[in-house]
């Protein structure tokens, strides 16, 4: 069985480019839906992972990062065609990845949380 975190990554090696996901789609994909700070857990620990579009998820008003890593996810975004509005958050509505039909390698809802 994967890890919780293992189960996040995979949804966010999905994301498409110029998209973004908030923390709580994906818990929401995970069937745990208020499991969004653990997925904020899981990203926090994939910053430095080259092959995962961590800079594709962001906060549910569009607010980035509020760390070191907030200019660099900032770039990313911006290189990728996201656009941001005049107080520095991404419009999610606009932007917003449409994974209605996003599934992963296994049914989730009822398992156990393991990290």
């Amino acid at each position: 069985m994967k890890t919780f975190y293992e189960q996040v990554y995979e949804i966010v090696a999905k994301i498409p480019v110029g998209t973004v996901v908030t923390y709580g789609d994906i818990a929401k994909m995970l069937g745990r839906p208020r499991a969004a700070r653990f997925v904020g857990y899981a990203m926090s620990a994939s910053c430095e992972t080259d092959d995962l579009p961590w800079h594709r998820v962001t906060f549910a008003d569009g607010k980035l990062w509020d760390n070191e890593w907030e200019q660099v996810q900032r770039n990313l975004l911006i290189a990728e065609g996201v656009g941001f509005t005049k107080d520095g958050h991404i419009d999610v509505k606009k932007y917003r990845w449409d994974a209605v039909n996003v599934s992963t390698s296994q049914e989730l809802h009822d398992l156990p949380l393991k990290f």
